[in-house]
């Protein structure tokens, strides 16, 4: 039997740190799947919008591919017959337009719809859907420059449609809300303001879609207190010596799997469940919660992507169920190709 050929969509059609970003977890995807049950190729998009195929991830490789159009790309792309596609792009144009690509080309890709993936990134609209399916949202507003927030503080802002805690900031003194705003505004010209809940918990919640079952994983929960109430951006990501981008390191006393025993367990599946049916969602989903002083859950925000890096949560989660990032891959896979 030939092996899956299988396409890694890696880069960003944006800017170098969404390039850095999607490279560094499609290194660790590829270094620790099971090459031999794949034939693995590479098209890297950047932000000039040239598509490149290097041999591997290493900024030599990519150097030294030939720039392409994206004509002659999508001429690459049929020639090399690929049998599924992992998309690996976290840039808006990357998790919207070229998984639409692929839709227009048939070719099948494992993760959430274009469509879906749009509709996620802005956060006001998916706070609107998901609090429609009866899933609690804190109070918010959506800001414009010039704007002043008329929730009482302390409030959290958020840029309206970025990742990895960009630009998101805890006020709780009015002397600090100027600097927050015009921070936010650095990355998106509407900003999400929203009631901040105060410090219970904060917790992940994944789920899988097996045989048309929605399964629920084993939640992980973060490390924060009353000096660190929420997570930043240099919990998720920091920038080594050299300039490249890396993971922030992860230990036990940062971050853990909760026993599935834990009260707040099933609340918190419940809540999942309505966002992924009420969403949309296919193959997987991972949803962010506040878990207040009472123990109630709160939505915060979904994050339907996955990249099967060794370091993702939905492989920490999955693996703490007994199945192997292998298994879960081509798992994954064999869902995209039906």
């Amino acid at each position: 039997m030939k092996p899956l050929k299988v396409l890694h969509l890696v880069g960003s059609a944006e800017s170098e740190f969404y390039c850095d970003l999607s490279r560094l977890y499609a290194q660790d995807c590829l270094v620790n799947a099971n090459a031999d049950c794949y034939e693995f190729h590479i098209a890297y998009v950047s932000p000039d919008r040239q598509w490149r195929f290097p041999d591997s991830l290493d900024l030599e490789s990519i150097a030294a591919a030939q720039p392409k159009s994206i004509a002659t790309a999508i001429q690459v792309l049929i020639d090399l017959q690929i049998d599924v596609v992992v998309p690996q792009m976290f840039c808006l144009p990357g998790m919207t337009q070229y998984r639409a690509l692929f839709d227009l080309l048939q070719i099948p890709y494992v993760g959430n719809t274009a469509e879906l993936m749009a509709l996620v990134a802005n956060k006001v609209r998916t706070r609107s859907i998901v609090a429609a399916a009866g899933v609690p949202i804190p109070a918010g507003e959506v800001l414009q420059a010039g704007d002043l927030p008329t929730l009482e503080l302390p409030i959290v802002v958020k840029p309206l449609n970025t990742d990895n805690s960009l630009g998101v900031a805890l006020v709780k003194n009015a002397a600090d809300l100027d600097v927050a705003l015009q921070r936010a505004l650095t990355y998106t010209n509407e900003i999400l303001v929203e009631k901040f809940i105060e410090l219970g918990r904060e917790v992940r919640c994944g789920i899988v879609v097996r045989d048309d079952r929605l399964i629920c994983l084993p939640l992980e929960e973060y490390a924060l207190d009353a000096a660190r109430p929420i997570r930043s951006y240099a919990d998720k990501l920091k920038q080594n010596a050299d300039g490249n981008l890396d993971f922030a390191a992860k230990d036990s006393q940062k971050s853990w799997i909760v026993e599935p025993s834990d009260p707040v367990t099933e609340k918190v599946w419940a809540m999942a469940r309505k966002c992924h049916i009420a969403l949309g969602c296919r193959h997987y989903s991972l949803f962010d919660f506040r878990i207040d002083p009472q123990g109630e859950p709160w939505f915060l925000e979904a994050g339907l992507y996955c990249s099967f890096a060794e370091t993702s949560v939905l492989s920490a989660m999955v693996k703490s169920t007994g199945v192997s990032l292998d298994d879960f891959f081509q798992e994954m896979l064999a869902s995209a190709m039906r």
